[in-house]
C-alpha cells in the first residue's frame, strides 16, 4: 500500500470517528453540566507535578553517562579511533535532546501553574461582580 493510499484510508477512519461522535452529541451543547469549561484542578495540578518531577528527574538522570562518555571518545580518538569524535557528536545531541526536554517539561509544568492560579483569579472575580451585580440588585 503507497503512503497516499495508507494517508486517504487513516483521513477517511478519522472522519468517520468524528462523524460518529458528533452524532451522538447531547442535546444540550453545555452537555449538561451547566457550563462551558470545566476545569479539574486536581487532575491538572498532578499532571503539572508529573511535569515537574520529569524536569527533575531529566536534569539529572539524563547527564548521568556524560563523564564516562566524555573519556571514552578521548581514549578512542587518542588512539586514533573516528568513533571517538562520532561518540563526542553523539554525546552533544544527546545532551542537547536533554536540554530540550527539560525545558519542555518546565513550560508544562510553569503553564499548567499558570493556568490554575489565573483560572482561580478569574473565578474570584467572577463571584465578586456576581455578588456586587446581586447586591446592586437590591439596593435599586
Amino acid at each position: 500500500m503507497s503512503f497516499d493510499e495508507e494517508w486517504s484510508a487513516a483521513r477517511a477512519t478519522a472522519s468517520a470517528s468524528v462523524g460518529m461522535r458528533l452524532n451522538q452529541a447531547p442535546a444540550d451543547p453545555g452537555g449538561g453540566s451547566g457550563s462551558d469549561l470545566d476545569l479539574n484542578q486536581d487532575h491538572i495540578g498532578a499532571v503539572g507535578s508529573d511535569a515537574y518531577k520529569l524536569h527533575t528527574r531529566l536534569q539529572t538522570d539524563g547527564k548521568h553517562a556524560a563523564t564516562a562518555t566524555a573519556e571514552a571518545a578521548g581514549a578512542l580518538t587518542k588512539e586514533g579511533f573516528a568513533s571517538g569524535a562520532a561518540l563526542l557528536e553523539v554525546n552533544s545531541l544527546w545532551e542537547s535532546q536533554v536540554k530540550t526536554l527539560v525545558a519542555a517539561c518546565a513550560n508544562i509544568s510553569n503553564g499548567l501553574n499558570y493556568s490554575l492560579s489565573s483560572h482561580a483569579k478569574d473565578e474570584e472575580q467572577l463571584h465578586a461582580d456576581f455578588t456586587a451585580s446581586a447586591i446592586d440588585k437590591y439596593l435599586k
